[in-house]
């Protein structure tokens, strides 16, 4: 690789191209309508995002069943009668002649009250964060197969809205996260026990996705290096799973971590015992399990989390420690330097820290600051880095109140 290579195309392995190694990772919109379905406030973000010149964009969490919402303002992808709008929101975000992918996930247990108070998960396991979320029931036989079908239908739809490919969500303690673990995983049938056994939800889906969009169609998967909880999905447990994806011949790989009860994926910022000093100096809160992924794995493997300078992003990519970056953040921050920093002209992206000096209350913080300028994003207005902590700790929450109450009342 050249020394500019961030800059430089990758082909995946199902034959497409990407003009470039930086990826745009996911963060949830939150600005579906009442029908759950895209608006113009999606094509306003995602052509905005397609002008920075990033290869490849990921939407936020795109669901397939409108009971089983990760936020009220989710798309849900189970009705092909809103395939115009989509059309129209897959366009805006290829705009600029690269790719936008559509992230598919079920929310399962981490779906919030605001939402369903009793949703299906593997295991009647409950979620202890903040009591914002009620007691799961135990899917059943019936149920799995249902989430296979939405799975299936859902990538269908992607394609025929003329997005350019799809990542199956496995992480971050939604439901195929949940699945995997054997903290939220206490089935005694064949979708639970051995780790074999724990992954065959994911599998399925995998097949049976492929089997929808056809050889040619770019399948991503997103998987935890680890949950970060105490018996709970490890990294021996993630390599294992991994060497089954190299058998199914996926088109990229996404690594990241935790759970909502412990969310490395948004708090990597501090303060993580589990982290290496070593990684914390390197940037890239993945970047130690990375290594070992590419030691057993031959899937174009993309890192998300922690990314900020053009020399640091060069040099894994050049020492071969992964094939892609992502970045979620930065595209809010310092969404019209993207450009620039592909280029080089810009050495290093903002890393900006929400605290509210209450631990229990800092991730709500963090998320509800991006989260409030996304939506101002996707109202044509800007950043704004005056937007303060503690109104930020309660915006979700508020916002999730709000959304929910207008889709129930509608």
């Amino acid at each position: 690789m050249n020394k500019n290579s961030i800059n430089t195309s990758i082909k995946l392995p199902c034959g497409v191209t990407l003009n470039n190694r930086l990826v745009k990772s996911a963060m949830t919109e939150r600005i579906s309508n009442r029908k759950y379905e895209s608006t113009e406030a999606h094509e306003r973000l995602y052509r905005d995002w397609s002008k920075t010149g990033a290869g490849l964009l990921i939407t936020g969490n795109v669901m397939i069943d409108r009971r089983h919402l990760e936020s009220s303002g989710n798309i849900c992808f189970d009705d092909e009668i809103m395939l115009p709008k989509l059309k129209k929101w897959a366009e805006a975000g290829k705009c600029n002649g690269n790719h936008v992918w559509v992230q598919i996930s079920h929310a399962g247990r981490q779906t919030n009250k605001f939402c369903n108070g009793n949703p299906l998960a593997p295991s009647a396991v409950q979620l202890k964060k903040l009591g914002l979320f009620g007691k799961p029931n135990a899917m059943t036989e019936n149920d799995i197969q249902n989430i296979i079908s939405g799975f299936s239908k859902a990538a269908i739809i992607t394609k025929e809205a003329g997005f350019t490919g799809l990542q199956i969500h496995s992480a971050h303690g939604y439901l195929l996260s949940q699945f995997l673990s054997p903290n939220a995983n206490k089935r005694t049938d064949r979708w639970g026990g051995s780790l074999e056994n724990r992954s065959r939800l994911l599998i399925t889906i995998i097949r049976e996705v492929r089997k929808a969009v056809g050889v040619d169609f770019p399948i991503s998967v997103k998987l935890n290096s680890s949950d970060f909880q105490r018996g709970g999905f490890i990294e021996e447990d993630s390599l294992e799973v991994i060497r089954m994806l190299d058998r199914e011949k996926i088109d990229l790989l996404e690594i990241s971590g935790g759970t909502y009860e412990k969310v490395v994926f948004l708090m990597a910022n501090e303060n993580q015992a589990e982290v290496k000093e070593s990684t914390k100096k390197r940037e890239a809160y993945f970047i130690d399990f990375a290594r070992k992924v590419k030691s057993i794995s031959n899937i174009p493997l993309l890192i998300t989390g922690g990314f900020r300078s053009y020399n640091f992003c060069n040099e894994v990519l050049e020492n071969d420690e992964l094939d892609l970056v992502g970045m979620a953040r930065p595209f809010i921050t310092n969404r019209d330097d993207i450009s620039g920093f592909l280029s080089g002209k810009v050495p290093k992206l903002n890393n900006i820290v929400v605290r509210t000096g209450v631990k229990q209350f800092d991730d709500a913080a963090e998320g509800g600051f991006y989260a409030k300028q996304l939506i101002r994003f996707s109202k044509g207005k800007m950043y704004d880095p005056e937007i303060g902590p503690v109104w930020s700790s309660i915006f979700l929450v508020l916002y999730e109140m709000k959304m929910a109450l207008s889709k129930r009342f509608q």
